[in-house]
């Protein structure tokens, strides 16, 4: 069975002492997940080992980060190796988030060598894919998705495929309110699988968790979650309220 993933983005917010208030307000509300459900909260770089320790015992609930550097170690200034991040118990990082790729110019070939630093250091990827708006309009979206996971997932071998969380993100919906449509949400992700049981097998590719990020908020989640091919939600500003983040996770399905 598939994980179903409920993943909160931070992104560059909150203080010290307010992501410590959000943590210890999320960990006191009521959730009890499944089995084959899990919690992740991508926090920015300072705040990695508070988390660690708050979760602590916690079953099915994780701490990632939300970017690392493509080289093992050296003279990378500002950077952060997966072995330091290992090092302080985390097991999750973002890679490839649409922010990144925009403002910092991160390639596919580069984000195909965090993908393999990462697994080469037992770190799960959590890879973002996704279009901007004029793809959607010109109906491209398929083939730009196409080729991000051409161009950075599909050098790995079938056991290591299995190991990478694909987020798959419409650019355009991301921070403006807007959300694709269920169907839209459906449509993608199922495409995305149908891509890789096309490179590997149909097995392969159903035992691949892909979650939907773009504008996923508690009143929507349990009709997005709810479609078939959306495996959980990468979760960007309403993982910044405690009940509202609450509410998502109890969405999954």
């Amino acid at each position: 069975m598939r994980k179903q993933i409920a993943a909160a983005n931070w992104k560059m917010n909150l203080t010290y002492q307010q992501a410590e208030k959000l943590i210890d307000d999320l960990l006191a509300l009521p959730h009890q997940l499944k089995e084959n459900q899990q919690v992740i909260f991508a926090v920015p770089f300072p705040y990695l080992t508070m988390v660690t320790h708050k979760l602590a015992g916690k079953q099915n609930v994780f701490v990632a980060a939300q970017n690392c550097y493509n080289k093992k170690s050296g003279a990378y200034t500002g950077e952060t190796s997966v072995e330091m991040l290992q090092s302080i118990g985390v097991h999750h990082v973002v890679i490839g988030h649409s922010e990144r790729r925009e403002y910092f110019h991160e390639s596919n070939e580069m984000l195909a060598e965090k993908v393999d630093i990462c697994l080469a250091n037992n770190i799960t990827p959590i890879f973002c894919c996704g279009e901007p708006l004029t793809f959607r309009e010109a109906n491209e979206q398929d083939l730009f998705v196409a080729k991000q996971l051409l161009e950075s997932l599909y050098h790995l071998s079938a056991e290591d495929i299995q190991k990478v969380v694909i987020a798959y993100e419409p650019i355009w919906a991301i921070g403006t309110g807007k959300t694709a449509t269920n169907q839209q949400a459906q449509d993608i992700q199922a495409f995305i699988r149908h891509q890789i049981a096309g490179h590997y097998s149909e097995a392969i590719a159903n035992n691949i968790s892909i979650l939907y990020g773009g504008s996923v908020k508690a009143a929507n989640a349990k009709d997005i979650f709810s479609q078939a091919d959306v495996d959980g939600g990468l979760v960007g500003g309403a993982s910044l309220i405690a009940d509202e983040f609450n509410t998502i996770i109890n969405s999954l399905k």
